[in-house]
This record gives structure tokens, sequence and C-alpha cells, in this order.
């Protein structure tokens, strides 16, 4: 099987990443970071006008027509410059809420009791209740909003809100399938944090190639070669297990490519702050900003322990037969 990009697949990731180079550099980031701001709505219209939410819709439907692999190459661009929002849960709401697609709504997702990411800027919810997927919108959602409890984040762009009422909230998404959408929500939360674990790896090589000590670069001593060497190791198997679960769409190389990719990005970036020294916990640096989001992300849409019992599950199903799966599209 062949996953190399298509020559449109890379003009799509080389479009993106020039959008958000342009519209959510550095500067903005720590802009929006200062004045607490998990969701600019103007950002957010941009990335709907250029097709971020209705990538997968159908063109009949006013979407751009596109699958999987290409959704996992535009959340892993936004995994490499922190873009907040709940991204994910505003793309695979995009034909069930109004506005969603165009990015003139903000989709929170409510799942399984989990703490709620960006509910205060949410105008819309999609709740997951076993295998029904609902949606929750208008004075339904205030009510939700405004009994909820906020809750402390790891990351400062992720506010996060504990509610109280059940899951099995608001209108049914007729023919929404409840598991199906959180494997696919697993799987672009895990190219978001490809992304991140990517970007670290670039931070760390740049910076032990300016960095001098004992008049030589320290990217030069063996040590830090070594924890530059294994990021990428991590960065570029975690990039291959992401990539096939987006071709096969298979449950179960979904949970592994989740498991491989919050590994990626967590120890990552640890090892990131490792190769900055002192400097590396400052709040002036951007390494600890993709640890917090990484150890948050790490608990989104599927947990380690959940996809270990997918994986065992999935072991059990195959004990003493042949386990061959044919992938369900090209790259």
């Amino acid at each position: 099987m062949d996953f190399q990009l298509s020559d449109d697949q890379r003009a799509l990731r080389a479009g993106v990443r020039d959008l958000l180079a342009g519209r959510f550099g550095r500067d903005r980031m720590r802009a929006a970071l200062d004045a607490g701001t998990d969701v600019d709505r103007g950002m957010w219209g941009e990335l709907g006008a250029a097709g971020f939410f209705a990538l997968r819709l159908p063109e009949a439907a006013g979407g751009v027509g596109l699958g999987l692999p290409e959704s996992v190459l535009l959340l892993e661009a936004a995994g490499r410059v922190l873009l907040p929002g709940p991204l994910v849960a505003t793309q695979l709401a995009a034909g069930a809420v109004k506005g969603a697609a165009e990015g003139g709504s903000v989709v929170a997702v409510l799942d399984e009791g989990r703490p709620v990411a960006h509910l205060g800027a949410a105008d819309a919810l999609i709740s997951l209740a076993g295998e029904a997927v609902r949606v929750l919108e208008g004075d339904a959602l205030r009510t939700l909003v405004r009994d909820a409890r906020p809750v402390r984040s790891l990351d400062p762009l992720t506010p996060l809100h504990r509610v109280t009422a059940p899951a099995a909230l608001g209108d049914p998404v007729p023919g929404a399938d409840g598991a199906g959408l959180r494997l696919e929500g697993a799987l672009l939360t895990a190219a978001e944090q490809l992304g991140s674990a990517a970007r670290t790896t670039d931070m760390a090589v740049q910076h032990a190639r300016e960095r001098k000590q004992f008049g030589a670069p320290i990217g030069s001593f063996q040590a830090v070669k070594h924890l530059c060497a294994q990021m990428l190791v991590r960065a570029e198997l975690a990039r291959t297990a992401v990539y096939a679960a987006a071709v096969t769409a298979d449950p179960a190389e979904i949970a592994g490519a989740k498991l491989l990719a919050d590994e990626a990005a967590v120890r990552n970036a640890r090892d990131c702050l490792q190769v900055h020294g002192g400097m590396g916990f400052t709040w002036e640096a951007d390494v600890h900003l993709h640890l917090k989001r990484a150890w948050l992300r790490a608990g989104q849409w599927l947990t380690a322990a959940e996809a270990e019992e997918l994986l065992a599950a999935d072991l059990g199903r195959c004990r003493g037969a042949e386990c061959r799966r044919a992938p369900s599209a090209s790259w």
C-alpha cells in the first residue's frame, strides 16, 4: 500500500499551512493566550470560508466532498500551531448543525460525562449517549451553560466545564452513529497530536542547532542527538499509524493511532522541554503550551484505557484465525 500524498493532498496541506501561518502565527496565538480567547470568531469564519469544516460534506450539500485522509491533513496542520477551539467537533457536526459548515457556528461535544471543552463559546452541542447522537441548541443549551460548573483545565486555551445534565439531551440526528462519531473524533484528535509532536521535534532541533555551550552547539552532544532522534522516530511512527487509520477507518487501527499519537505528543513535548533546559519552563517559551494541550487531548474522545480495551477486544476476536483487513479506500 502506498501512503504517499497525492499532488492534490500536498496542495491542500500547503494551503492550510499557509492560511494558518498568515492568520494564526505565534503573535496571534500569544495574543489569544493573553486575552483568554479560546475561539476567535473572525478566524472561525475564515476557516469556514476556506472549507475547513465542510471538507467532508458532499458537494451536493455545499461541501468540498473530500474524505477522512484529507481531514487528517487539516487537523495535523492545526495541531502544529496550537489552533484553539472545538475544531474536531465542529467539523463532525457540519452536516447536522446550521452554520457549522460555514464557520458561523461553534459546536462543542458532550461525551460520556467528560468535561465539555469550549462550552462557553458554543452555539450548539452534540451529545453522545450510547449509540445515539443528539444536537442541543437555543434555550436548552443556554440553560445547560448557565448551570455548568467550570473546572480547572491543563490548557489555558481550552476552558472546561462539568455539566450535570444527562447526555441524552437534544434532538436526535437521523442516521448518525455515536460509536462511529467517537472513532472519527479520536482519529482527528490523533492528527492534532501528530501535528504537535512534529512541531515540538522541529523546535527541539532548531534550538539544539542555535544554543551553544562550551563553545559548541548543544546539538553536537550525543545525549541531545539521541533525544531529538527519539522524538523524530515517535512522530513518524505516529504519522504512519494515523495516515493508515485514515485510509482503513478500522476501529482497532484508530485506537492504535490514538495511542501512538498521544504518546508522541506528550513525550516529544517533554523531551523538547528538556532540550530547551531552564528556559523551557518559562511562560515565554511555547513548549509548555504543547505539553499542556497534548495532556488534555489524550483524555478526549478515546482515552488510553479505552483504546487498549478496544485493541484487546480486536485481538481476542482474531485469536485462532487469520485476520486480514483490506483498506476501504486509497490514500
